[in-house]
């Protein structure tokens, strides 16, 4: 009877055999969708475990090789993602596993990570808080050139559009025209009360959901601080959406959309400057999109550092 040791080398690997009539080198091969958990520190020094889909890729070299050993990969994504925390480092060091599993059949090596991670944001006034999943990925590779990482992430904030807000307070002044006769003294109580009335405020400007899609590349030996990029450009913007939201976090809502009123335009020229003065930054690249209330289609602005060889095309 066999040992398994001699069974499995018994096992043909078609994956070896020459098919010269398809003979061919490939840009990628692999596979996407693998499901690991992954251990990842977003900068506040809290590993939070998450379920994420990977991809992991290597290319084929030689054209009359006809396939990888996918296994290798699995078992290696399997093997370091589900016990390491997640940071440039040991993404460099899994990516080298890749290449000397393949060795001679492969010399460019890749991963994707996709996952949620969950932190926990204070309220605007009240002393409540609440959770928000913000979707994270990351893109490495391992190439003759290098190693490069991405990291890529969403804001969702609200946008109050300047011209809507504009055309709003014209028709309150025409309205106050109406209700207050020129030459009439004017009543101070009577103001506020018309103020605080829907006869009043007869317009408002129209405002959306909105979001910044994010791609940075850190500066080398710089930790992956999802945190405080996010901190940042939601600073920035001023308008983030909220968790945990009472009447008085709704009241300072309001405010601060009243006082942050932007295009698309507006808002990506923050966030591009913010992310311009970090030094922690080597790169990025940034996509905004207003999904307007106005009408069916959206607003978008892309904005980038604008580097050589960095991401100045839009996706």
């Amino acid at each position: 009877m066999h040992s398994h040791e001699n069974t499995a080398r018994l096992m043909p690997d078609v994956a070896t055999q020459a098919q010269p009539h398809l003979a061919g080198a490939l840009d990628w091969v692999g596979m996407d969708g693998i499901d690991v958990p992954v251990r990842f520190d977003a900068g506040d020094g809290d590993v939070q475990r998450a379920s994420a889909q990977v991809g992991a890729f290597v290319n084929l070299m030689h054209p009359d090789q006809r396939g990888i050993h996918m296994s290798r990969l699995y078992l290696l994504v399997d093997q370091h993602l589900s016990t390491q925390v997640l940071d440039a480092a040991s993404l460099q060091a899994l990516l080298r596993e890749f290449l000397l599993s393949h060795d001679g059949l492969a010399d460019r090596a890749r991963i994707s990570i996709r996952f949620e991670h969950l932190i926990r944001r204070a309220a605007l006034r009240s002393a409540n808080s609440g959770w928000r999943a913000y979707p994270v990925s990351i893109e490495a590779g391992l190439c003759a050139d290098g190693f490069q990482l991405e990291l890529g992430t969403e804001v969702v904030y609200a946008s109050t559009c300047p011209a809507s807000a504009a055309l709003s307070r014209q028709l309150i002044q025409d309205q106050f025209a109406r209700d207050f006769s020129a030459g009439q003294p004017v009543d101070r109580a009577a103001v506020l009360a018309w103020l605080g009335s829907e006869q009043g405020i007869v317009a408002t400007p129209h405002a959306q959901r909105s979001v910044a899609r994010l791609l940075v590349r850190f500066a080398k030996g710089v930790p992956l601080d999802l945190i405080g990029l996010l901190d940042r450009v939601e600073q920035a913007l001023g308008t983030p959406v909220q968790t945990a939201v009472k009447r008085e976090d709704e009241q300072a809502f309001a405010l601060a959309n009243g006082s942050n009123l932007m295009f698309c335009e507006d808002a990506a020229r923050r966030i591009q400057k913010t992310l311009d003065a970090d030094p922690r930054l080597a790169d990025f690249h940034v996509r905004l999109e207003h999904q307007e209330s106005l009408h069916p289609h959206d607003a978008v602005a892309y904005a980038s550092k604008g580097v050589a060889g960095g991401y100045g095309s839009a996706p």
